[in-house]
């Protein structure tokens, strides 16, 4: 239950040098202390606190403090008012492939497998090369963060250009390397994917906001000795893994004829069931799926709105998820299946979505989908040490949400404007790890006007490849 804190100061401590310092955050940079204050503050801790009126300390990465309306502020430093504005916690994107938004709109209104391998796989293996992921992903990047997405999980090819493109725009992203049991335009084997991957983590262990993992795709696409070896990689680092699991109604029936066991059973079989491991979508988990996911730790992205479009014919389920304890976040998908980014879209969906297949407008309240895309999502990453909540000696992941418009106003509940009622133009400024990303409304840190050209570059290249491959299969196809 939401509650609006009476005491005058919930927190303040001092954080550079202090014992709450992590190795990775001695290498960030530090920036200049901020006072974000006047906002209405979604503190998103497990009380639910909200401060009316309240304020947020930032000092270099780190948030320090926490005041209501009634406590005095620290004097000599800069001020970020916020007054109508919603002060809340980057939004955690728990599921994606970035670079995909170069071929958003490419293939749409098909089921998933056709969509799939009909499609996105031959335009990939014809397409995708670095400076496409590199774009693509600087594209999404920028389309996150002016929408309050301060963290996503990536799964895609050319780790390095995703990387450099996630560093230069700004937002924290898990990226890492990634399996598929055939030849991709990076590798040509899942083997050849991991042989070097151990020194992608090392070059990346004390990055302020580029997270490495690892990735594999799926059961139905990848052999079990890859997915394993994906894994203990991902294992041996304390490290994010993440995998597409039950997405489609007969994958269990596909992935048990191609290793000999069903989905969940099979990651169990390799120990893959623990904390940090994302499971992507889980539409069709049944309850001894959901038993082994609970009983090992993993966290589960919950994708609504590419389900739905790719002709899911049930909703995940969620309640059942988390009544079991599994940790349950909210992801997007990648913008080939969505087709947009847009986190405040997804928790209206989510919220929408579970009334609609129960019949219980009690399901999913705007509160616990508001909690599945901030500290929900961070702990289906075990990240929520680090992110997810507005609390003390966490980073200064922080996104100001406009409320001053018609369409939020009056605001009597901020949960339910956050979840059924803004959208991501409504986001004003976004702070990662303390760096203002974006300033009423416009990125700060890339050439937004120059990565959008140079998307609109890969078009023509990209609709002929697709018009090659789609004229192909029509003519071996047998009349």
């Amino acid at each position: 239950m939401s509650r609006v804190s009476s005491s005058s100061l919930l927190l303040a401590l001092p954080l550079a040098g202090s014992g709450c310092s992590s190795p990775e955050a001695e290498s960030a940079p530090t920036a200049e202390r901020l006072l974000i204050t006047g906002g209405t503050v979604v503190v998103m801790d497990e009380a639910g606190t909200i401060l009316e009126g309240g304020a947020v300390l930032v000092e270099g990465d780190r948030i320090a403090g926490l005041f209501d309306r009634a406590a005095p502020r620290p004097a000599g430093i800069p001020v970020l008012d916020a007054t109508g504005q919603l002060v809340i916690p980057g939004l955690v994107n728990t599921h994606g492939h970035a670079a995909m938004s170069l071929l958003r709109g490419l293939a749409d209104d098909l089921p998933l497998m056709t969509w799939l391998e009909e499609n996105i796989f031959p335009a990939e293996a014809a397409l995708v090369a670095p400076d496409f992921v590199y774009w693509g992903t600087l594209l999404a990047s920028i389309e996150m963060l002016r929408s309050g997405t301060t963290t996503f999980t990536d799964m895609y090819y050319f780790r390095e250009e995703a990387a450099r493109a996630t560093i230069e725009a700004g937002i924290r992203a898990v990226v890492g390397p990634h399996v598929i049991g055939f030849p991709t335009p990076d590798f040509p084997t899942p083997e050849a994917s991991l042989a070097d991957a151990d020194a992608f983590f090392e070059a990346y262990r004390d990055h302020p906001t580029l997270v490495p993992g690892t990735a594999a795709h799926a059961f139905y696409t990848t052999p079990l000795e890859p997915v394993r070896a994906a894994h203990d990689l991902a294992r041996r680092h304390a490290a994010p893994f993440q995998i597409h699991v039950v997405e489609a109604s007969d994958e269990d029936e596909r992935v048990e004829a191609a290793i000999g066991m069903r989905t969940i059973p099979a990651l169990e079989s390799i120990g893959a069931l623990r904390p940090g491991t994302v499971l992507a979508h889980g539409t069709y988990l049944t309850e001894d799926d959901i038993a082994r996911i609970a009983a090992g730790g993993a966290g589960v992205a919950h994708n609504p709105e590419s389900n739905m479009k790719l002709g899911a014919s049930r909703a995940a389920p969620v309640a059942e998820l988390l009544a079991a304890g599994v940790p349950v976040g909210l992801g997007t998908d990648g913008p080939a299946s969505n087709n947009d980014l847009d986190m405040f879209g997804e928790m209206d969906t989510a919220a929408k979505l579970h009334k609609f297949a129960t019949g219980d407008p009690a399901a999913m309240p705007a509160e616990t989908v508001f909690r599945m895309a901030t500290a929900g999502g961070a702990r289906v990453l075990n990240l929520h040490d680090r992110i997810g909540s507005l609390e003390v000696g966490k980073r200064a992941d922080i996104v100001l949400v406009e409320t001053r418009s018609a369409h939020l106003t009056p605001l009597y509940r901020p949960y339910s404007h956050l979840v059924y009622a803004a959208r991501g133009s409504d986001v004003s400024t976004v702070l990662v790890n303390g760096r203002i990303v974006v300033r009423d409304g416009e990125i700060t840190t890339v050439d937004e006007a120059e990565v959008m050209e140079r998307a609109r570059g890969f078009a023509g290249q990209i609709s002929e490849v697709v018009r090659n491959v789609r004229r192909d299969r029509a003519a071996s196809e047998p009349n």
